[in-house]
């Protein structure tokens, strides 16, 4: 009956506020400490009236969130409407901003009155116990297809902000005057290779170009797909071309094959459809105008470097670097070419990646196991380790002289070369392989006890011996890079901006797109210089502490600031904890002295810790963690006589293997439990700057507030103080490449404290491989004694905010990582339409209006200070200011999109985040999104710095990370149960198992 009592006590309540009705699981209020302060800004304040004297509407009121939105064209079944006023007050004011389809600037309704909530200085302003609904609000459909959804409008640009300019590494391109045709090709025989259709074309341009092309140069997409400036002699013909094969790894001799080759006319790319989206006058993008001069500006680097994606590598570029383990990193460079507002720019981004070294097997394998395998055999488990690690390599021959064939590595053989015979001739006579190499190429085989490499097919297997090997260079590893790989590989890719920029600079001259004969056929012209941007610096806010503290405010500077002489604004109790010590390192005082110390910062910190454990610390194997947790756990249950363990320390080994995440799966869903584990390192060489960090981890997995945005407590935040205001963050996480079968984990958080938007509850799912929509945000499933069952994590997180504060989100703002700009559409279609569905399974024609914006990271933008050498407009790490913000220029030509360099930069390059507001019935302006968005950067709970990324995003990706410790290692999409996930591809996955209802209350995955 749970899904009834969460109805009742949905619905029940008189107002937007009220007591809560109907019993169901302890009050969210009571197991978060999140009682918000029951007010409301008074008329005129942040409800309304936040103009500036310019005349844009009326400075209060502002007609509420319904009278702003616009419905989503749908054919589907929509919930019951509402009266026909209230339809009608759907249409947006004169000027409005339309997201779905045009619309000028916006406003109507909400003017630019004074400043939002001006007046009531830092403490709580004096508002009414009661928030009102707004009038009237339409009931919003969800959308069905992409063709009836357009994104939102760019409001306008925004102003908030120190003014200044920064470099981006875009590059002007400018669009060629010819027509672009496209042409279909066919190869016959078919063939797979992109590599294999670009020679066969190479010589097919060499042989017919000044007689049967009329002497163009075609760009060709390795496939079907051949496009030339202006027209070729013909509609279709077919050619003939021979081609030596290279060696394709199978054993299989060279020899010349004959190609037929089909051209075929198939249409002309318009670009004016191009230049009227770049001007922002069409609202789709023409993609395959793009792709035609994508494909010219790569058509050379194809040729010159190894193609991976978009990313062009070579040795040639920047010396590779040894990564450990018979893997090495080559530089190079991500092109892309995009619209913007100042035309087509060319995107340019130095990049790094591992490929395998191109060693003697024998090197290889002496890497791989680390030691010196010559002297002797191999045992079975170092050989299945070398198996996989060389399955699927391309290797040369080097025991014939300058007959340098190429094989693919298929296998390795169990036995040692000296007991491998294979049959000569039909007669099956046996030779062995150490006589057959002798006697054929003269060669001794030296280490006859070593296993030989499997080539060719399996039906047929080839031996080749180990040191008659080296691996060919150019190969690319797809495996999972381990701990120490990974280091070497970001200590290759750190590059101060400086040498950032000059590296790009140097790529975009050693490209030569000035002299590139493709771009000069197609009238395409690159800009050698980096592109200034006009930006602003949005100042840091402020922040609030507890009153008791020294400083009850604190104004960030360059995006840090510290707790020295500050409490946290609500501490959480701690009077039950517990510690476990799993390193064999920390002696038993250590580890007490390590605990003293962590509780006194806690309470320096302003919380309440008991400086004892129930027990004392218990010491305990790695390899006994189940045992272990459940022995302390039960002995503290006894100790306490009925009271519940809080909080539980764990000692861990530097290098722990499995051992953090079996802590984590035990203790949030088996034993209901939150954990802090702390690393051997920090508990010998004590630093009041970490303790200080993980009393901040600690407060916020309790329960507690850390800080605070002293706009947010004092009623002054745009479209989120004036009515119930919840926050989303989503992220999907896929497994690593390579890994076929490990389901994708999903993961949603929202806000559960309003106004102070701080405190984010999480829900995590696992989901098919690689699926990118949520599956589980809104779901029905059928139950035997209650019917059709409504649920989901939009579902849940909206109950658990009417419980924690006692009020409806009138508001929604939801902001969704990990999206590629192909997955917008789909993405923005499918959730939108859960959060509707969602939304109406509570009470009929509940729709807030919803602000739907996508937080990117994987991009390639990098900005850069207009002069290194000026201090005041760098950080420490020379990167550009935090706060700093760009909406013009590189940014989309129409759309509401805009680069945020919320953060102050550690080592390396800064990357700003990318965020694209899809749909905006909130109708926010562009300083009220980026301030926002800017705002919350600085409430990030772990650390006394802004972030990167905007804090709801951040903790989805922390907590779907999480949820993969949740994982049984024998998990897969394939396996069943009856209460299993299902996938859009009719797969079903394994569940998680359930957080416990204590953990899931709390931001345990902080």
């Amino acid at each position: 009956m749970r899904e009834k009592k969460e109805e009742r006590f949905w619905c029940s309540t008189s107002g937007w506020r009220g007591r809560r009705r109907g019993g169901g699981g302890a009050h969210m209020l009571e197991v978060l400490d999140m009682a918000p302060p029951r007010h409301q800004p008074a008329a005129g304040k942040a409800g309304g009236g936040r103009g500036h004297g310019h005349g844009h509407g009326h400075g209060g009121g502002g007609g509420g969130p319904a009278a702003r939105k616009q419905p989503l064209q749908s054919s589907m079944a929509q919930p019951k409407a509402e009266t026909a006023a209230a339809t009608a007050a759907v249409a947006p004011p004169e000027g409005g901003k339309k997201c779905g389809g045009g619309g000028g600037r916006r406003r109507g309704g909400r003017g630019r009155g004074g400043r939002a909530g001006a007046g009531p200085g830092p403490g709580l302003a004096a508002a009414p116990a009661v928030v009102v609904a707004p009038a009237a609000r339409a009931v919003i459909g969800p959308p069905v297809a992409s063709k009836g959804l357009s994104f939102c409008r760019r409001p306008g640009f925004g102003t908030v902000g120190a003014r200044c300019v920064v470099k981006a590494n875009h590059f002007l391109a400018e669009l060629p005057d010819k027509d672009l045709t496209q042409y279909d090709v066919k190869i016959t025989p078919e063939v797979s290779s992109r590599s294999v259709n670009r020679a066969i074309m190479s010589e097919l341009v060499r042989l017919y170009r000044d007689s049967d092309l009329g002497g163009r140069l075609p760009a060709y997409d390795g496939r079907k797909n051949l496009y030339t400036a202006g027209t070729l002699p013909f509609d279709a013909r077919e050619f003939v071309v021979r081609l030596t094969d290279d060696d394709d790894g199978t054993g299989v001799p060279p020899r010349e094959r004959e190609y037929r080759v089909a051209i075929k006319f198939a249409a002309r790319a318009d670009l004016h459809h191009l230049r009227q989206f770049i001007a922002g006058r069409q609202a789709d993008a023409p993609q395959e105008a793009l792709q035609v001069l994508d494909i010219v500006l790569r058509e050379l680097a194809n040729r010159r470097y190894v193609s991976i994606g978009r990313s062009f590598y070579s040795p040639d570029i920047r010396k590779p670097q040894r990564l450990g383990d018979g893997l090495q990193s080559w530089c190079g460079f991500y092109q892309s070419i995009r619209p913007t507002q100042m035309g087509l720019s060319l995107n340019i981004d130095m990049s790094s990646t591992a490929f395998i070294e191109p060693l003697p097997v024998i090197e290889f394998v002496a890497q791989i196991l680390g030691k010196d395998v010559i002297s002797r055999p191999l045992s079975d488990a170092n050989r299945i380790k070398i198996k996989k690690a060389l399955r699927g390599v391309k290797v040369e021959v080097t025991h014939r002289g300058n007959v340098r064939r190429k094989y693919r590595i298929s296998g390795l053989t169990t036995q040692p070369t000296h007991e491998l015979i294979f049959p000569i001739d039909d007669q099956m006579n046996m030779k062995s392989v150490v006589e057959y190499f002798k006697e054929m190429y003269g060669f001794t085989i030296q280490h006859p006890h070593l296993p030989c490499l499997q080539v060719g097919n399996q039906k047929k297997a080839n031996y080749l011996p180990m040191e008659a090997c080296k691996i060919v260079e150019g190969q690319r590893y797809t495996k999972r890079l381990n701990e120490k790989q990974i280091t070497s590989l970001l200590k290759v890719t750190c590059r101060r901006p400086r040498e950032q920029e000059m590296d790009i600079l140097q790529t975009v001259q050693q490209n030569g797109y000035e002299q590139d004969p493709y771009a000069k056929e197609f009238g395409i012209n690159i800009s050698e210089k980096l592109t200034s941007v006009e930006a602003r610096v949005l100042p840091a806010p402020w922040l609030k502490y507890h009153d008791t503290g020294k400083e009850k405010e604190c104004l960030p500077q360059v995006g840090q600031w510290n707790m020295v002489n500050k409490k946290v604004i609500n501490g959480c109790k701690v009077n039950h904890w517990a510690c476990i010590n799993f390193s064999r390192s920390v002696q038993e005082t250590t580890a007490r002295g390590f605990c003293q110390e962590l509780a006194q910062m806690c309470q320096i910190s302003g919380m309440e810790f008991n400086s004892e454990p129930v027990i004392p610390i218990y010491s305990a194997r790695p390899d006994q963690v189940e045992k272990a947790l459940k022995h302390v756990y039960n002995m503290s249950l006894n100790k306490l006589k009925g009271k519940e363990l809080e909080l539980l320390l764990a000692i861990l080994p530097d290098n722990n293997g499995s051992l953090y995440g079996d802590i984590k799966r035990i203790c949030e869903t088996d034993l209901g439990l939150i954990s802090q584990c702390c690393l051997t390192k920090h508990v010998f060489k004590i630093s009041k700057q970490y303790l200080a960090n993980v009393s901040l981890k600690i407060n916020v997995k309790m329960g507690g507030r850390n800080t605070v945005l002293l706009d947010a407590i004092s009623w002054r935040i745009p479209l989120v103080s004036d009515i119930p205001t919840i926050i989303f963050g989503a992220d999907v996480t896929h497994p690593e490449t390579g890994e076929d079968s490990s389901p994708s984990i999903a993961a949603v958080v929202a806000s559960q404290d309003w106004p102070e938007v701080t405190k984010y509850a999480g829900l995590v799912c696992a989901q098919a491989h690689r699926q990118e929509l949520i599956q589980d945000l809104y779901k029905t499933w059928h139950d035997p004694q209650r019917g059709t069952v409504t649920g989901g994590m939009i579902r849940e997180l909206l109950i658990s905010f009417r419980k924690a504060t006692g009020q409806k989100p009138l508001r929604i703002i939801f902001y969704r990582d990990g999206v590629s700009e192909g997955q917008f559409y789909q993405v923005l279609l499918y959730e939108l339409d859960a959060i509707r569905k969602a939304c109406a399974s509570l009470e009929p024609n509940y729709q807030p209006p919803v602000t739907f914006v996508v937080v990117q990271k994987r991009h390639h933008t990098r900005l850069f200070a207009n002069n290194h050498k000026d201090r005041s407009s760098t950080d420490k790490s020379g990167n550009i200011l935090p706060g700093t913000v760009v909406d013009s220029k590189i940014c989309h030509p129409s759309e509401f999109d805009f680069y945020l360099c919320s953060h102050a930069g550690i080592q390396g390059t800064s990357r700003p985040a990318h965020y694209h507001v899809l749909w905006d019935e909130n109708n926010f302006t562009a300083d009220e999104m980026q301030t926002l968005t800017n705002n919350l950067c600085y409430t990030y709970a772990r650390c006394t710095r802004s972030v990167s990324v905007v804090p709801p995003a951040y903790y989805a990706h922390l907590a779907a990370f999480r949820a993969r410790f949740y994982m049984e290692p024998e998990m897969s999409e394939n396996q069943t149960t009856s209460k299993s996930s299902t996938g859009t591809n009719g797969t079903s996955v394994k569940p998680l198992p359930a957080v416990k209802e204590k953990v899931k209350r709390v931001m345990f995955y902080c």
